[in-house]
């Protein structure tokens, strides 16, 4: 018997009919009424873009989200659409050549994961240090990093309703097999989870999970609650979905699948938690969203809240106090503001580490406190999640208060530390220590595991690779370069 069965209000139907799904992507975008009328020069730019960076678009955020009247200002196209600078100059030239010249499918490829290949496709150690292993099986599909939270990429959950331009995890989505991850077996989920009782939290993530059908989102969530694993408390879902189209949660065929699936994890005495993706107010504004964030709510799911900090897209005081505020209204809690990471289109979007802390705190200081749940600015960065908290003045020195909000070693969690003032500063690869120090506190624990974890002795969640590391190194995310020969001579081969 179904938990919740009720017609969705009618208004959101257009003549009786459920509104489709239709997505624009590089071959079909100027099919667009709306693009039709935008320069030629324009237009160009997001074809030499989009050959190199991920693009889709959806009918819903082209007809509600995005100002034609605003271009190309307007945040929701900035987020969604390829703009020119959001490849380097040189990066540009090479692409916008090929595609004067009338290159080939096979030269336009080629042209295209060269430059990706400098792109830094896998920021933090995803690919070397976070992939855990089960006995001899390395699982491909998930990621183990902090101690009590495991991820894991569903493998028809690796695409999205629509692309966002400053996506990290952009490498999932250009055809790149060596780049993803991914994985179908829920056995080995359990599995994992069995023989690592540190777990709390699964976390489906991708791409987006919400993509999926709601039946087989439920062959990943069920045997989860099926196997009745103790350590195991609450379910996450990363999804910018409630956001790109709110439809598959109140009037597409499976809505109501959907919504019975999230009853079923809170009656199994999980937790669910839908960690929404949104980067502006407007995503949060029409009656289809707020209709949408009512249905999950209603399950007993929460709704936590996240976002980088973009240039362009809102990088304003006003802009995050506007978001949390409309966020607690209905019924969510703000959770990050995170820094753009060092991968993809970066330099488009990265925001000085001191301006970020300023925006934050405009926006924090005029909201009410149970809109002060959120954290940020927040950096992903190869040694944990670290926490810009501010620009102060210690010892007679200027310096940039920071603390890890989560580390590789919980014991670094919430311990202050100092840089030096640095007001350019984008990254944590760009800090040094305050007072004359020649390292962080972490530093060398962090290098030990990283060699220990590359001669397959180091933490219990079994990562297969590590990184020789100096500062050099892991300041950049531990940027142990890919293999680029390798992977593009395998591609030759294929």
């Amino acid at each position: 018997m179904p938990y919740f069965d009720f017609k969705p209000n009618e208004s959101f139907f257009i003549d009786g009919e459920a509104p489709k799904y239709r997505s624009y992507n590089l071959r079909t975008f100027e099919n667009i009424p709306q693009v039709k009328n935008l320069p030629e020069d324009l237009r160009f730019a997001i074809r030499v873009v989009g050959n190199v960076l991920p693009f889709k678009v959806n009918n819903y955020v082209i007809e509600e989200l995005i100002d034609w009247d605003n271009i190309p200002e307007d945040p929701m196209f900035q987020l969604t659409f390829p703009q020119k600078t959001m490849l380097k100059q040189h990066h540009y030239d090479k692409m916008a050549a090929v595609l004067k010249n009338d290159g080939t499918k096979q030269e336009i490829t080629a042209t295209a994961n060269e430059i990706r290949m400098q792109l830094n496709p896998h920021p933090a150690g995803q690919k070397d240090e976070n992939t855990p292993t089960l006995g001899c099986e390395t699982l491909s599909g998930m990621q183990h990093k902090y101690e009590e939270t495991a991820l894991f990429f569903p493998s028809q959950g690796q695409t999205c309703h629509a692309y966002c331009t400053f996506c990290f995890r952009w490498p999932q989505f250009v055809g790149i097999d060596e780049l993803k991850f991914a994985m179908k077996e829920s056995e080995l989920l359990v599995a994992y989870l069995k023989e690592h009782p540190e777990v709390t939290d699964v976390l489906f993530t991708g791409g987006d999970p919400m993509i999926m059908k709601s039946r087989v989102m439920a062959s990943y969530i069920e045997p989860l609650l099926e196997a009745d694993l103790p350590n195991l408390r609450n379910i996450r879902i990363g999804t910018k979905g409630l956001a790109y189209w709110p439809y598959k949660f109140v009037t597409d065929k499976d809505a109501d699948e959907i919504i019975n699936l999230f009853h079923k994890v809170a009656d199994s005495g999980k937790h669910m938690a839908i960690m929404g993706h949104y980067s502006h107010p407007v995503e949060l504004e029409t009656d289809i969203h707020k209709e949408a964030a009512k249905r999950v709510r209603s399950t007993g799911a929460q709704i936590r809240t996240q976002s980088p900090l973009l240039r362009h897209i809102n990088d304003s005081s006003d802009v995050w106090a506007d978001m949390w505020r409309e966020q607690v209204k209905q019924g969510m809690i703000p959770y990050y503001m995170f820094v753009v990471r060092d991968t993809g289109a970066r330099h488009h979007f990265d925001i000085p580490l001191e301006k970020a802390w300023q925006i934050f705190r405009g926006a924090y200081k005029h909201v009410s406190g149970i809109a002060r749940t959120v954290r940020g600015p927040s950096m992903s960065a190869g040694p944990g999640k670290v926490h810009v908290l501010g620009v102060n003045e210690v010892a007679g020195e200027k310096v940039m208060v920071l603390q890890f909000l989560q580390g590789r070693n919980p014991d670094w969690n919430g311990r202050p530390f100092f840089a030096k003032y640095n007001k350019d500063a984008v990254w944590l690869d760009d800090l040094e220590p305050a007072f004359g120090e020649k390292e962080f506190f972490f530093e060398k624990e962090y290098r030990k595991k990283l060699k220990e974890d590359a001669n397959g002795n180091g933490h219990s969640n079994g990562h297969a690779n590590g990184s020789q590391s100096t500062r050099k190194s892991w300041k950049s995310e531990s940027s142990k370069p890919v293999d680029t020969r390798k992977i593009l001579e395998d591609m030759e081969r294929r």
